[in-house]
């Protein structure tokens, strides 16, 4: 009986590791506006936050025939900037980041504050998101 426990419990410990590495790794906002996620592919790191309401959003661009202005996206190293996408990666599953907050992964940097939130990589490349105005720099 103790080794068919012991068993079931390497199952179960092995069962939550593999769902551990499904849980998409970034954070919301606490006001549930942006949602920002980090995916890793080739060994290039890149970080996409999501905005959900802005008072105004850019013109979209010819060759865009998906949606534009609410996605940000930028690599470890490379710019920043806005990207013409047909989904989301708000998932209310990720954790708050909380006001005052810092977040780092991969040398991306992001702070959330009341006024809204900031992230750059390792270049300083990155962008602020707010509901008012977004910027990328």
């Amino acid at each position: 009986m103790r080794l068919r426990s012991f068993a079931v419990l390497t199952l179960l410990i092995a069962t939550n590791a593999a769902h551990a590495q499904d849980r998409p790794i970034g954070f919301l906002t606490p006001s549930k506006n942006i949602a920002c996620q980090f995916s890793s592919d080739n060994g290039q790191g890149v970080l996409r936050c999501d905005i959900m309401a802005t008072d105004a959003l850019p013109r979209r661009p010819a060759d865009c025939e998906l949606d534009y202005g609410r996605a940000f996206e930028m690599s470890a190293k490379g710019a920043a900037g806005r990207i013409c996408a047909g989904d989301t990666i708000m998932d209310p599953s990720l954790p708050v980041l909380a006001y005052g907050e810092v977040w780092q992964r991969a040398g991306f940097t992001c702070r959330s504050e009341q006024t809204g939130l900031t992230c750059f990589n390792a270049m300083q490349h990155g962008f602020s998101l707010a509901r008012a105005e977004q910027k990328v720099f």
